[in-house]
């Protein structure tokens, strides 16, 4: 069975896409920590992100460095952090936080509640930058 993540890239379940290739893309989060927190993923579902080829993760990684450093420009925050917890969707994931503090990237606070149209807007502003 696809992962919600597989029916995002399948185009089954609309997202706010930030930035994506042939190999990977990046949606803000539906229940972000902070505007901006954006989820990057690889198109090939693998559930666990060791389990990614070596090439695969590398190039996960330097997508999502360049997915961070678009939301920094966009986003007032002191750094970008980054979190794999592997849980919640069993699809390979990196989570993309704008913090000013370690306690911005709690996942057990309660998340922003964003409308449609402020998700759009973000989602232009990062794609611009």
């Amino acid at each position: 069975m696809a992962s919600i993540f597989t029916k995002i890239i399948q185009g089954q379940i609309p997202a706010h896409v930030v930035a994506e290739n042939d190999r990977f893309i990046a949606f803000l989060d539906i229940n972000p920590l902070a505007k901006g927190h954006t989820l990057v993923i690889p198109k090939k579902e693998i559930d666990y992100i060791f389990d990614l080829e070596d090439e695969l993760l590398a190039d996960l990684m330097l997508f999502a460095k360049k997915v961070g450093k678009k939301i920094q420009k966009v986003v007032p925050c002191n750094r970008i952090g980054v979190s794999v917890i592997g849980l919640e969707v069993p699809h390979a994931h990196i989570h993309l936080i704008p913090i000013n503090g370690i306690n911005d990237m709690n996942f057990a606070k309660p998340k922003l509640n964003l409308s449609k149209e402020e998700m759009a807007e973000i989602t232009q502003q990062i794609k611009k930058a």
